[in-house]
């Protein structure tokens, strides 16, 4: 066996260049999979120790005014382990040196100890003095975009009075860690803030004293939720109160989910293809160094080695390298596990984090990676088993040569002689050529999949911002109002046109599965607020029925035609059927659209609205702003510019970040590929190559038959990695979809172009460091082998 230990440390020696390559193959499959996994363990970690040391609640409601002698029997219901009755209503806020109004949702503080439950991590400062009723807390993003410090001030316009404000407190909140204004996709710090105040301050203003508008309940472990709910909404639906709703529902929550899914869903998706490749990568080479070193074992075998002993040798030649793979992915993973979660953290604004290293992740991706080598190096393994020595020995049988075309077709008189001698090694070995494409295949699939989610998020842009919902600004309101009240909004500065809406809350069911969802009307023929079909067209909205997003009809199994029962959780409660009129195509969120004149005679009532959505003069919007904030019915104030740039900020951090490094990854795996198909392919050939440096070919003629043979490789490998990578990203595409967010599968032909040269760079930087190797031949040494 030392014998063989020094064989196996020369082999390393000798062929360094290709064990690095694989090991970094093997090393970008184990720092996908501790990336993925690792980034998500540690932020759901720090979401649940967040959660459980500042008591966020499980259940939610609001209600239009309650007295807070109710607190004591929501507190009886059984399961309910403790109860926070407050004050929370939205506001518009000036803003000194910002035109347009933000958004502000205020909250009130109990005048002594802390709230019960979703408690403030206090940043910086105090909270509020119940005598100052200019005092408040905001969130850390809020302040931090408008570059607020203590004692710094702003106007609110509270129950359509304004008052000046000033900041004692910045905190953080678990209730608001995903903080999202009405109207908006993605956390804005300038356009929406959370404001803490004191109870007595904010009841005052609102005239709610001894009352409360929200309420959040903790519960006992085993409760049932849908039991609690329907107990607290009939607590409620006399003093006005809305349906009540779980986590899952609770916006902050939702959001949250969904990102640590994406993560999650990543972890199953883009690690296996990468450990795939390496597993492939290993039986290539592997199975080529068994055919170089045939005569070798051979004659270990002749001189009473056995069998299990040479496999052994190769197994312990694969896990060498696999080992090293492992070492310098379980590094890199870790620190780009580490630089993901901070990324994620920061965004999210959590207070403190989790970074969980450990030990089973780096177990199961170890024994992964030495897994996926282990069925890679199969096939050559079974092919020393079955090697006779006396076989071994002699020269492997000379290939059985045939014409391919006919003398009619012959190209001996289009193409050179390197050309000819290039194109003939491929027909003759067809089976090693395949799999030489097919390896650089997988290299370019790999790019393509890490590469597609920048054109898919400029679609769901494109879609969203500019076809479906094409207004300047969505001006909301506190209470439903007569539809009538688009003409008031139409009347204000600078607006071009008016367009009211209408929002009820309802449950959705289909046998036992339900979702909660918003059904959102608009008048016949609306233009700013459109609803898009899978072809990108205009749908029109049938008189009776209800459409509903594609995803929510997969969620509940209907198609067009089917019923659903609908509970109605605004105004009159009630449950009715419907049928599916339509399915449209929706990549925010899952929800319901209706005529307005059908939702109205559905809901019994003069047909309403929730908010206005309005195009406007970009020459009189500061007149425009103006008048709302002097409007008292207005609630929020959202701005599709503001949106859209919120957005794409989001994405660059999150999504591009993610992509960025999952296709640096890739690239190296791309290198690997490329360079080991090219030394092997200089291994296999180096006595023919040295027999025509020999016979007087030039070394520029002797390099352009290996090279053109890797150059031609490389191109008929791209079309089937483009098909290939089509087909990872269909799977990416599926497993990323989620209830808040879903993409179209839109591979953009840049992403196809640029993924191919990086393979083609790479086989370039290959055939340099091939050149130098082929100028370097040593001709005596190679010729030194018998046949």
């Amino acid at each position: 066996m030392r014998a063989l230990d020094i064989k196996l440390f020369r082999d390393l020696l000798r062929l360094w260049a290709q064990a690095l390559a694989i090991a970094l193959v093997v090393g970008g499959g184990v720092a996908t999979l501790l990336l993925a996994v690792g980034s998500y363990r540690s932020l759901d970690e720090t979401r649940t120790a967040y959660y459980e040391r500042y008591r966020f609640a499980d259940v939610f409601a609001t209600v239009r005014r309650a007295p807070k002698a109710l607190v004591d029997r929501i507190a009886e219901i059984p399961g309910v382990a403790a109860v926070d009755a407050r004050i929370a209503q939205l506001a518009l806020l000036d803003i000194p040196g910002q035109t347009a109004p933000a958004t502000g949702m205020v909250v009130s503080l109990p005048e002594i100890g802390e709230p019960k439950l979703n408690r403030l991590y206090m940043r910086a400062g105090r909270t509020p003095d119940p005598s100052r009723e200019d005092e408040i807390v905001v969130n850390e993003n809020f302040a931090e975009a408008h570059r607020f410090t203590l004692g710094s001030n702003f106007a609110a316009i509270l129950n359509g009075r304004k008052r000046d404000l000033t900041i004692v407190g910045i905190a953080l909140c678990p209730e608001y860690i995903y903080a999202v204004g009405p109207g908006d996709i993605m956390p804005d710090g300038r356009r929406f803030g959370v404001i803490w105040m004191s109870e007595r301050a904010l009841a005052s203003v609102y005239d709610l004293e001894g009352a409360f508008s929200s309420v959040s309940l903790k519960l006992l472990r085993g409760t049932s939720e849908r039991e609690v709910m329907t107990r607290l909404d009939g607590l409620l639906d006399r003093y006005g109160g809305r349906a009540a709703y779980g986590r899952k529902d609770q916006t902050s929550h939702a959001w949250l989910d969904h990102e640590l899914d994406m993560l999650n869903n990543m972890s199953r998706t883009l690690p296996p293809i990468f450990l795939l490749v390496s597993a492939f990568l290993v039986n290539l080479t592997l199975s080529r160094l068994v055919s170089l070193e045939r005569e070798q074992i051979g004659l270990l075998k002749a001189l009473g080695y056995r069998n299990a002993s040479i496999v052994l040798h190769y197994l312990k030649f694969v896990g060498v390298i696999t080992g090293i793979g492992i070492i310098i992915g379980s590094l890199i993973g870790t620190w780009l596990g580490s630089y993901v979660t901070g990324i994620f953290a920061d965004f999210f604004r959590f207070p403190f984090l989790l970074f969980t290293k450990s030990p089973d992740l780096y177990v199961a991706a170890a024994g992964l990676s030495a897994f996926s080598a282990a069925v890679g190096a199969l096939r050559a393994l079974r092919e020393v088993v079955n090697l006779a020595p006396a076989v071994a020995m002699q020269p492997p049988a000379p290939p059985v040569f045939h014409r391919t075309l006919p003398l009619s077709l012959s190209v001996a008189g289009l193409v050179s002689q390197p050309t000819r001698m290039m194109l003939r090694n491929i027909a003759r070995h067809p089976i090693r050529s395949f799999f030489t494409a097919f390896g650089m295949s997988l290299a370019t699939a790999i790019l393509i999949v890490s590469l597609f989610t920048g054109g898919t998020m400029e679609q769901l842009v494109d879609v969203t911002y500019f076809l479906a919902d094409r207004q300047d600004v969505t001006v909301s309101f506190f209470e439903k109002r007569p539809r009538e009240v688009a003409f008031q909004i139409a009347r204000l500065p600078g607006v071009l046109k008016a367009e009211p809406y209408r929002e009820v809350q309802v449950r959705i069911r289909n046998g036992h599965v339900e979702r909660r969802i918003m059904i959102r009307a608009r008048p016949r023929g609306a233009e700013l607020n459109r609803i898009i079909d899978a072809d990108l067209q205009p749908v029109v909205l049938p008189e009776s029925g209800l459409a509903i997003s594609d995803m929510l009809a997969n969620i509940l199994k209907v198609r067009v035609g089917d019923t659903v029962e609908v509970d109605l959780l605004d105004g009159e409660r009630r449950t009715i059927t419907l049928p599916v009129a339509a399915l449209v195509e929706d990549y925010l969120g899952i929800r319901g659209m209706m005529d307005q004149d059908a939702l109205a005679k559905l809901l019994r009532e003069a047909p309403k609205a929730n908010g206005v959505s309005v195009s406007l003069d970009k020459n009189r919007q500061d007149q425009f702003y103006a008048a709302v904030e002097a409007l008292p019915v207005v609630s929020s104030l959202a701005l599709q510019t503001a949106s859209l740039a919120t957005f794409r900020d989001a994405v660059a951090i999150l999504v591009t970040t993610m992509s960025s490094i999952y296709t640096g990854l890739a690239a190296v795996i791309a290198f690997g590929v490329v360079y080991n198909n090219a030394r092997v392919s200089l291994s296999e050939r180096a006595r023919e190559l040295a027999s025509l440096r020999v016979l007087g070919f030039t070394h520029g003629e002797v390099l352009r038959i290996l090279l053109l043979e890797l150059a031609l490789l490389t191109l008929i490998a791209q079309p089937p990695g483009w098909a290939l990578g089509y087909g990872l990203a269909l799977i990416m595409k599926t497993n990323l979809a989620g209830e808040l967010m879903r993409v179209r599968l839109v591979v953009e032909p840049a992403t196809y172009v640029f993924a191919s040269a990086i393979v083609i760079t790479a086989a370039v930087l290959s055939a340099l460091i091939v050149r130098r190797r082929v100028t370097q031949l040593d001709l005596v040494a190679v010729l030194k082998t018998r046949d």
